[in-house]
This record gives C-alpha cells, sequence and structure tokens, in this order.
C-alpha cells in the first residue's frame, strides 16, 4: 500500500499536526524524560564510575543550597520587576504607536530593533553604559540628574546594583517584542466601539479602560506569560556581565543549571535543576490556560 493510499485513512488534520506534534516529542518530551530519568542519579561526566542510583537526593541536595534558593528567588524578584514594568511600558508603546503621525512606521522599526540585536552585542553594549569610571554613560547622567551628588559606582559588580542593573536591560530589549504583540492585539479591536463610545460621551481613560483593556485581555495574558518564561530562562545577560556574582547577587536558575552540567560535570544535579525549572514553566502555563478558559466561558 501506498503512502497516498494509506493517508486516505488519517484525517488531514492529523497531517498537518504531525510535525509539530514530531518536533515536541523530539525536542520537548523525550529531552525532558531523559532529565527526569538522570535527576535520580548521581553522574559525573567523565568519571569512570557508572551513573549511582540516588532517588531524590540530588532534590533534597539542590534545595538545601544557598546557591540554588538564592538563584530561585533572583528569578522570582527579576520576573515581578521586568514582567509588569515591561509590559506597562509596552503597552503605553503600542497605544501611541497605533495613532497617526508622521513616521509612525520608522518609530516602529527603532523601537523593535533591539529584539533582533543578538544579546551578546547588547550586553557589551550595556557593559559600556554601566561603566565604573565618572564618564560612563550611566554615572554621567546620574551624576549630572543629581547635580553632583551621586558619587560614581560599578554597577555590575555591586551586590546592590548588579541585578536591577540586568532589569533595566532586559526591559529595554525586550519591550519591543511585547510592543508588535500589543499593537496587533490594539488592532484587532473593532473601532466601531470607539466611534460608539464617543457619541456616549466617554472620555479617553474610560475607552482604555472598558474597551482596550478588555479587548487585550488574552493578548496581555499571553504576553505576561511568555515574559514570565522568558524571565527564568534568564542567562545570556549574567554569563556575560557578571557570571552570578557579585556574592550571587544575579545568579539565576539556568545559569546554576548550565554551571553544574558543564564546568562542574553534575549531571545529575544539573538535571534535577531542568526539572524543577519545566515543573515552573508548566505551572505558569496552566495558570494562563486557567484564565483564558474563564475569559471564553464568561465570552
Amino acid at each position: 500500500m501506498t503512502y497516498l493510499q494509506r493517508s486516505k485513512f488519517v484525517s488531514p488534520g492529523t497531517q498537518m499536526a504531525f510535525p509539530a506534534v514530531l518536533g515536541l516529542v523530539l525536542f520537548v518530551a523525550l529531552p525532558f524524560a531523559l532529565a527526569v530519568i538522570l535527576s535520580f542519579y548521581q553522574y559525573r561526566i567523565g568519571s569512570p564510575q557508572s551513573p549511582e542510583w540516588v532517588g531524590l537526593r540530588n532534590f533534597a541536595r539542590i534545595f538545601a543550597d544557598d546557591t540554588f534558593r538564592r538563584a530561585l528567588l533572583n528569578n522570582a524578584v527579576f520576573a515581578l520587576v521586568v514582567v509588569p514594568v515591561q509590559t506597562a511600558l509596552a503597552l503605553a508603546l503600542a497605544l501611541l504607536l497605533n495613532q497617526s503621525f508622521r513616521g509612525r512606521t520608522l518609530f516602529r522599526t527603532l523601537f523593535f530593533l533591539p529584539v533582533i540585536f543578538p544579546m551578546a552585542l547588547v550586553a557589551i553594549v550595556w557593559q559600556l553604559i554601566f561603566s565604573p569610571e565618572a564618564t560612563g554613560l550611566a554615572n554621567s547622567l546620574l551624576s549630572t540628574l543629581t547635580m553632583g551628588w551621586w558619587e560614581p559606582t560599578d554597577f555590575l559588580r555591586d551586590p546592590r546594583f548588579a541585578l536591577p542593573a540586568i532589569m533595566i536591560m532586559s526591559i529595554w530589549q525586550g519591550c519591543g517584542f511585547q510592543m508588535i504583540i500589543l499593537l496587533a492585539g490594539r488592532q484587532g479591536i473593532p473601532e466601531h466601539l470607539y466611534e460608539a463610545a464617543e457619541i456616549d460621551g466617554a472620555n479617553r481613560r474610560q475607552c482604555f479602560l472598558h474597551i482596550t483593556l478588555p479587548g487585550l485581555r488574552n493578548t496581555l495574558i499571553f504576553v505576561v506569560l511568555v515574559t514570565t518564561i522568558l524571565a527564568f530562562r534568564l542567562f545570556d545577560q549574567v554569563h556575560i556581565l557578571t557570571q552570578g556574582g557579585p556574592q550571587n547577587a544575579t545568579t539565576t536558575v539556568m545559569f546554576e543549571t548550565v554551571r553544574a552540567i558543564f564546568d562542574r560535570g553534575q549531571v545529575g544535579r544539573g538535571a534535577a535543576m531542568t526539572v524543577v525549572f519545566f515543573l515552573i514553566v508548566v505551572g505558569i502555563a496552566m495558570l494562563q490556560r486557567k484564565y483564558l478558559r474563564e475569559e471564553r466561558e464568561q465570552s
């Protein structure tokens, strides 16, 4: 029986979904299953000893480790600050760039450009901005704004400022991605709703609260979900700028996972961290699915 003959017994929808399902199995399901299996063993890369079954000991060890707990805290703080600030800024830009004015396309391009820049390039540029010298852009700007009160600070080597510095860079780099999604969502809201509201005497604030925000609800949930996942995947900025320091002030789950596997060769420990990270991401996705379901049921 030929492929065309066999395909008659398979629905077109199943045939179209097969490549996506195959990709999920090969690049998500199988790697995660391997990580779960390895998390129950103690094994070092290059060690002549065979893997040793340790059960849940790897999970107990990572949660007892102050560095890993600090990494979880840093990820949580990073997400709690970056997600709302970046989303609010992206929403403001999307609404602004939805207006008709000369050069609108140029401004949309300029705000989106940082998204397509390689993170290594972005990190190096911001490393120069956060230069510890008095002539560094950040120190010079703060000194000017405070009329000389601000003293030159090494932002990336100071535990008080290292994580906020990475937050600022991440907000600047990723805001354009959210802006484009929110702009598309805003353009999907029928204009006749705003026209009817204006006829009824509604002002801009009322239109925003009662038309724009409800119309962007699902889009905002999607944006928050994606941004939160990216916040927990924080690695490149930390690896390039601070190497997890100073005093573990910027270490993250992803950074600790990579360091455990590739620097220390602790495969089982790194796999346990991967499983914890995966469960956190799945939990966030399930919350988003719950809220979207509630929105569909209400509508």
